[in-house]
């Protein structure tokens, strides 16, 4: 770190002259530059003051592996389904834990389980067999019917409080959701 962009240019001039030199290394012109450090990307992470957090390329990443994962359409048992999710969270905070984020990891936790809900709901299909499940989960027969009959998308259905009643979060994990902010507290505070 230097404190203006012409002695930044002179360190990297310096520096890509020691490695090509003396180490006889190839440096990549393309990835090296001279920036503020909250704009540069290294490693998926990025540096905010001191500290430091998840790129937002790599958060974009993050979330489009997700919704591969819980998308809708995907023809597979939601065991199958909470088991590859549970592998890909699970490896993600494992690597990315080490940044600051603990109400990111809340908010990515709350957008899991709700991508989770909506595929039960497109799951359980016709009305009758939604009104079955809610009520099997707990859920009155008078507020199962109307629920069930609800013509919004399968999207805006998973934020409806009978659903959250239904599949709350105590149960999801009982199913086997892995929770990003659980595990973040763990790595930074311990068990």
């Amino acid at each position: 770190m230097v404190k203006s962009k012409r002695a930044g240019v002179r360190v990297l001039a310096s520096i890509t002259r020691f490695v090509e030199q003396r180490l006889k290394l190839v440096v990549n012109d393309q990835k090296s530059q001279v920036a503020p450090v909250s704009r540069c990307k290294f490693l998926g992470f990025t540096f905010h003051g001191k500290q430091l957090r998840w790129h937002p390329k790599a958060l974009a990443k993050f979330k489009r592996e997700v919704r591969r994962l819980t998308g809708r359409s995907r023809g597979i048992s939601m065991d199958a389904r909470m088991e590859e999710l549970t592998t890909y969270l699970r490896g993600w905070i494992n690597y990315f834990g080490i940044a600051s984020g603990y109400q990111r990891c809340d908010d990515l936790d709350n957008w899991i389980r709700r991508r989770i809900r909506m595929c039960f709901w497109k799951q359980w299909r016709l009305p009758r067999t939604k009104v079955r499940n809610l009520i099997r989960l707990g859920v009155s027969l008078d507020e199962a019917i109307p629920a069930a009959m609800s013509s919004k998308g399968y999207w805006r259905n998973s934020r409806s409080k009978i659903i959250h009643r239904a599949l709350s979060n105590k149960h999801l994990e009982k199913l086997g959701l892995f929770s990003l902010r659980t595990r973040w507290v763990e790595l930074h505070y311990g068990s």
